[in-house]
């Protein structure tokens, strides 16, 4: 048995792919194993240890979730067999569910969703199918449809000398898992985070479990803003950042004047945008990844490969784009999709599954402190912009 397969099934990740009444499927094994070479690297040139495999499993090991085949280990995607493949629909917002309904032109969809989706599914091709659910604002993935390219850098301001982390200030406006896992690698390398959240719509996993938003955010700065009635405030945090990390969809931040073109761009500043798809769709880490192709494979089709993973390689591979750039000298904007991450990580060789071949649950990660209030270190990040020059004494 070969190295990778292993420290795939040692990681928990094996335990978390393949069907829930089969054996745990071994085959993306190098999967892990560039990871772990990614991580590495990233590692040495941050000046800190990055375990990939507690990265790739570590929610899942807070949480409790197995492997359960087609429907995502943390039960918000499936893959839906459609007229002409398979395709994965995600409800994990109240709001995706409430438009089921119209997604199947239904007059009411009455109790659990999911099998008068899987009815409506086989009856259509899988273009009609995403075409609607991008119009309902519905996440959703043709599985493959995806292809591997590289984060896309276009030059935004003016390039300055090459920086380390230790020292940075960064603004953190992303939220769940990709965004948030990149803030928590810098702040481990020395950079002042600071997660940015509104008052009315804050990063859903604060509600969720205090376990993971722990492990993502302990060690950040929390400033809450509103970003309509504020929004000159949060411009001024915007201005001061050495690094901005966004993940809403450009529009967003753009109609209130928070985008990198409404925001002077100051020498050497480096704006990470992390989407789902180059298109600007919706996206969450199950369905980016099947849109990448990155699946386990069970006797009668695709099942999902670890937990929401495409997040968590996303997240790594956002890192690592930064701390190339601070090598350059930054000022440049950044755009990272997750979809074409998991695609990157989809074209890697398979190989055999292990039948039969036990694969415990993956270990917790240290959580390490609690995270801040929402908006308890909101005067000191006022102060710090102020020490930065741009708010008046």
């Amino acid at each position: 048995m070969s190295s990778a397969t292993s420290m795939w099934g040692s990681s928990g990740l094996a335990y978390l792919t393949g069907l829930p009444d089969g054996p745990p499927d071994f085959s993306r094994a190098n999967v892990l194993a560039h990871a772990q070479g990614l991580a590495a690297a990233v590692a040495e040139g941050l000046g800190t240890t990055i375990d990939a495999a507690g990265l790739l499993a570590g929610r899942a090991a807070l949480l409790g979730l197995t492997r359960r085949g087609r429907v995502s280990a943390g039960g918000a995607t499936r893959l839906l067999a459609a007229a002409d493949g398979w395709c994965a629909i995600t409800l994990s917002r109240p709001e995706d569910a409430a438009a089921v309904p119209a997604l199947v032109q239904a007059d009411d969809v009455a109790g659990d969703p999911w099998p008068t989706l899987q009815r409506w599914a086989a009856t259509q091709p899988r273009s009609a199918m995403i075409e609607r659910a991008t119009l309902l604002d519905i996440p959703a993935a043709c599985l493959g449809e995806a292809t591997a390219t590289a984060p896309r850098i276009r030059p935004r301001g003016v390039r300055g000398p090459a920086r380390d982390v230790a020292g940075l200030l960064v603004a953190d406006l992303s939220s769940m898992w990709a965004g948030p896992l990149c803030g928590q690698l810098l702040a481990r390398a020395g950079a002042t985070v600071v997660k940015v959240e509104s008052p009315g719509r804050p990063d859903g996993t604060r509600g969720g479990n205090r376990g993971f938003f722990d492990w993502m955010n302990g060690q950040k700065l929390s400033y809450c803003v509103d970003f309509e009635a504020q929004a000159d405030e949060l411009r001024e945090l915007l201005a001061v950042a050495d690094v901005v990390i966004e993940g809403s969809r450009p529009a967003a931040l753009t109609r209130r004047r928070l985008g990198p073109d409404d925001v002077e761009p100051g020498e050497g500043r480096i704006w990470l945008r992390i989407k789902g798809y180059a298109d600007g769709r919706p996206a969450f880490g199950d369905d980016a990844a099947v849109a990448g192709g990155l699946v386990g494979v069970a006797a009668d089709g695709p099942v999902f490969c670890g937990d929401a993973i495409a997040d968590p390689l996303t997240g790594l591979e956002a890192t690592r784009v930064v701390a190339e750039s601070l090598g350059r000298g930054g000022g440049e904007l950044i755009e990272v999709s997750m979809a074409a991450v998991a695609a990157g990580y989809a074209a890697l060789p398979t190989q055999a599954s292990v039948a039969n071949r036990p694969a415990p649950p993956p270990p917790p990660p240290a959580t390490g402190r609690p995270a801040a209030a929402l908006g308890a270190d909101n005067e000191a990040v006022r102060r710090m912009v102020t020490e930065r020059g741009c708010l008046p004494c």
